[in-house]
């Protein structure tokens, strides 16, 4: 289950990072944000712990290693769920000693159900945050096994989903809440640390949860997207009609399904709130949603991202006079960037101006079946020479060659990469999600509206509104001229890198 990489027993973890398909197998803004705070930071050691779905879901470290990190461990939360899965008997006879603990188990569990599906809950009872609970009292075996657990999958099924499949439903009930117990045994093996920091809930918050109740250490959860809405759009917008065997990238029909998704994520969200003891968001709207969703308002607080300025401003001297007629998204290419729109957009600019190019940049092993639906698109608008799909490239290659940076995400925190882009001299087209209005439209105080729009925001899902934008500003030199000076004093005066590491910096020392 358990993969450990780097384990330097000389140097003991002050802060230790738990990272949900993210650092340090995925490139992307939280990777990015993670690696910067530990390369940052260098006289304080870190460690790493990584859970993904399956391991052939993730193709070798994307990032090196600073001398800081002191341990990586890597876990596969649904890796051989199939295989144990066939293992399963619900035959096994039950002693009737055993019938009245039993009971006891299954009313604590429905009990448990009824509030996970209540309205926003305060605290969770100290028993569920204890690990002798998922090793002991409600363990693997009596969950996967035991015929108490069946009848009470079943029971759910006649009342809510009696209209679809019983063998789809029961093994999406198994699979949703199988990791739980794979965690439960992770917290274990993990080694000594003093403080624990997720970047998102969801089963990393939970993980956190937990060894923050077990170890008694500090807990500090940093949300870049908030987790729980992703998720949301994730399902709502999933068309397949069974499960795959990630969470990240679960897709159903069903509608109950997709309901018990939602509320177990919702749960796991609440359950990281009332256990962390510092709750950060990356700009004000998102430490809203935060407190609306039971984040108490007295833990919560913003600190944004932050770029190295120096680096990217040597940028500048690469570009030409001209301004490039290339628009680039860059960015993983899974649904939530929604890059459909973008290419819909790209035909409708080039259609205006044939000078036109669009560039993606960014990974396609995310999500190999929406990549080929997006080159399939391409081809079918015979878009070939206009629309290049570039995979992961060195940011600092790209940004001085294009003249736009684009996002038409219908998710978002803040994006690293318009901060980059930033920094480089790039004005940005987003759609109006997560810190984008705020980023190219100032928002922080009135000095910084008064630095003027540094591009345009959009709305989602709107290709001629957004290819408009493109035309006007890689045609407009006045236009694109004015938005480049408002990026650059933007990102110099409030987005600094030495600014956000001052803040974690102070906010360890806190915690320890």
């Amino acid at each position: 289950m358990e993969r450990l990489i780097i384990e330097n027993k000389n140097k003991p973890i002050k802060v230790l990072f738990v990272c949900e398909g993210t650092f340090p197998y995925v490139r992307g803004g939280v990777s990015t944000w993670i690696y910067q705070i530990i390369k940052g930071l260098p006289d304080i050691n870190f460690g790493v712990v990584f859970m993904g779905a399956s391991k052939n879901d993730y193709k070798g470290l994307k990032y090196d290693i600073p001398d800081n990190l002191v341990y990586i461990s890597a876990s596969y939360l649904f890796e051989d769920i199939d295989e144990q899965n066939r293992k399963y008997s619900f035959l096994k006879k039950i002693n009737p000693s055993e019938k009245k603990t039993l009971s006891e188990k299954l009313n604590f569990i429905k009990s448990m159900h009824v509030q996970f599906n209540s309205q926003i809950t305060s605290d969770f009872p100290d028993k569920i945050k204890s690990l002798d609970f998922y090793l002991n009292f409600i363990n693997k075996h009596f969950f996967l096994q035991s015929r108490k657990s069946w009848e009470f999958i079943e029971e759910e099924y006649l009342e809510f989903a009696y209209d679809m499949s019983f063998t789809d439903y029961f093994w999406t009930i198994r699979n949703i809440h199988a990791p739980i117990w794979k965690i439960a045994n992770i917290a274990i093996e993990i080694p000594s640390f003093e403080i624990v920091h997720s970047p998102s809930t969801g089963y990393a918050g939970f993980l956190s949860s937990i060894l923050k109740y077990n170890r008694k250490t500090p807990f500090i959860l940093t949300e870049h997207g908030i987790y729980v809405r992703e998720r949301k759009i994730d399902i709502l917008n999933s068309d397949m009609a069974s499960v795959k065997e990630t969470v990240m990238n679960t897709l159903f029909n069903a509608e109950h399904l997709k309901n018990v998704w939602i509320k177990f994520f919702e749960t796991l969200g609440k359950f990281s709130y009332t256990t962390a003891d510092n709750i950060l968001s990356l700009f004000n709207d998102a430490k809203k949603f935060q407190i609306n969703f039971g984040a108490d308002s007295n833990k919560t607080h913003v600190i944004p991202n932050g770029v190295d300025i120096k680096k990217l401003s040597l940028l500048l001297k690469q570009r030409k006079k001209e301004i490039p007629k290339v628009v680039a998204l860059i960015g993983r290419v899974v649904q939530i960037k929604d890059v459909k729109t973008f290419i819909k957009s790209l035909k409708l600019a080039t259609d205006a101006n044939n000078k036109i190019q669009g560039w993606i940049v960014g990974p396609e092993e995310e999500d190999e079946d929406y990549v080929k639906e997006c080159k399939d698109m391409v081809a079918m608008l015979n878009m070939e020479s206009n629309c290049l799909f570039l995979g992961f490239k060195n940011i600092y290659d790209i940004l001085p060659q294009i003249g736009l940076l684009t996002l038409t995400s219908i998710s978002e925190g803040m994006p690293l990469v318009v901060l980059e882009g930033f920094g480089a001299g790039v004005p940005a087209i987003c759609t109006d999600v997560g810190a984008c209005s705020q980023l190219i439209n100032g928002g922080l105080d009135e000095e910084d509206m008064a630095i003027g729009k540094a591009g345009e925001i959009v709305p989602i899902a709107n290709p001629h509104i957004i290819a408009k934008n493109y035309v006007e500003f890689l045609t407009d030199e006045q236009k694109w001229r004015k938005a480049q000076s408002a990026a650059l004093e933007r990102v110099k005066r409030y987005y600094s890198i030495e600014s956000m590491l001052e803040n974690y910096n102070h906010l360890y020392e806190e915690a320890s």
